[in-house]
């Protein structure tokens, strides 16, 4: 099974907090797991990072890279089809960084792992 993650869905798996649900933690515990990890997770986490809106380790912030390829999960670039998909989505959630996971779940046919309903609105087949 391949999926991508959310970025809070990511940061609570790498950080060990217990918010992340008990479906999501045997999954993605699981080694038959391919793990995508979006370059779009890496732009938000430095950017709230940046702004002192978002509490991790500096490593964390400026060396996600490093960690996926730790790991051995699957680095997902952000692409022209991508971005175009996030930008046609209906509905009224504004958060680019959620739209453009959603259209990588779309596009590369993978679930998300996330507990945030505004995927719903998107069509995104959803872990949790």
């Amino acid at each position: 099974m391949k999926v991508l993650l959310d970025t809070q869905a990511l940061l609570w798996w790498v950080l060990g907090n217990s918010r992340l649900c008990n479906v999501a933690a045997s999954i993605l515990g699981d080694a038959g797991t391919a793990i995508i990890v979006s370059a779009v997770s890496g732009h938000e986490i430095a950017t709230k990072y940046r702004l002192g809106k978002l509490a991790v380790p500096a490593r964390l912030a400026e060396h996600l890279d490093q960690l996926v390829a730790e790991n051995g999960w699957q680095p997902l670039p952000l692409n022209m089809a991508h971005a175009q998909l996030a930008g046609r989505l209906p509905g009224g959630h504004k958060d680019p960084f959620d739209r453009m996971l959603a259209a990588q779940a779309l596009i590369e046919d993978v679930p998300i792992v996330t507990n945030d309903k505004a995927f719903i609105a998107f069509g995104v087949r959803m872990i949790w």
